[in-house]
C-alpha cells in the first residue's frame, strides 16, 4: 500500500529553461551562450554546487572569473534563479493528494534556487519532508539522497512513489525499492498512480 508521494522538483512541479540564465549572462559577458554552457554546465561547476561543494558566494566567483561578467551578485542571483515556470497540473495534485499521504519533495538543487524559488511555490508548505541536493550532499541517481528522504518521511520503501522527468533518477529509486515513475506528461502520470492505487482521498 502507497503512504508516500515524493516529487522531484524541476520540470515535474515546475519547468525550467537555463537558456533564459545563459542569456543573462551573455548580456553580462558578451561570451557566445553555447560557450558559457559549456563553461558552467558541461565542465561540471553547476554540479559542484548543487553536490554542496561550493557555496553561492563561491559560485558567483567563479562564474564571473571564468566568464569576465560585469554582473552584481544579488543581480546574478535573480538572473540565475528567474528560470522557472509553475506546472499547474502538478501543483493541483500536490494539493489534493495533502492529507491522505505523506507527501516529499527531494530535488538536485542549490542554494539560490532553493532559497529564491523552490521554497516559494504555493505548494512547498504542503510538503512534509524535503530533501535537498546541496544539504544532503548528494545527487540523484546516489542511493544516499533518497534514503534521505525515506528517513524524513519515516516511511518504508516499498510504501513510497517517487516521480521525475529523468528515467535514471526514477530507475536509483526503484533500485531501492521505492516504485520509480518517470514522469512525461500528467495524463499519464495520473494512470500510472492510480495503477498504483494512488487517489486523492
Amino acid at each position: 500500500m502507497i503512504r508516500g508521494v515524493i516529487f522531484d522538483f524541476g520540470n515535474v512541479i515546475c519547468s525550467f529553461d537555463v537558456r533564459k540564465f545563459l542569456a543573462r549572462l551573455h548580456g553580462w559577458s558578451e561570451i557566445d551562450v553555447e560557450r558559457l554552457r559549456e563553461m558552467i554546465y558541461v565542465s561540471g561547476l553547476d554540479s559542484r554546487y548543487e553536490r554542496g561543494e561550493i557555496s553561492s558566494e563561491e559560485f558567483y566567483r567563479e562564474v564571473t572569473g571564468r566568464t569576465g561578467a560585469r554582473v552584481s551578485a544579488e543581480e546574478f542571483a535573480e538572473g540565475f534563479s528567474d528560470i522557472f515556470t509553475p506546472i499547474p497540473a502538478t501543483q493541483a495534485l500536490i494539493r489534493s493528494l495533502k492529507g491522505g499521504y505523506r507527501l516529499g519533495l527531494l530535488s538536485n538543487t542549490n542554494e539560490l534556487h532553493y532559497r529564491m524559488h523552490i521554497r516559494t511555490v504555493p505548494v512547498f508548505p504542503l510538503f512534509d519532508s524535503v530533501t535537498l541536493s546541496f544539504e544532503v550532499r548528494a545527487r540523484k541517481p546516489e542511493p544516499e539522497i533518497y534514503r534521505d528522504a525515506l528517513r524524513k518521511l519515516s516511511l518504508p520503501p516499498e510504501t513510497c512513489v517517487f516521480i521525475d522527468d529523468v528515467g535514471q533518477y526514477a530507475e536509483g529509486a526503484s533500485a531501492l525499492g521505492i516504485r520509480g515513475i518517470r514522469y512525461t506528461g500528467h495524463a499519464e502520470l495520473l494512470r500510472e498512480l492510480s495503477s498504483l492505487g494512488v487517489v486523492p482521498p
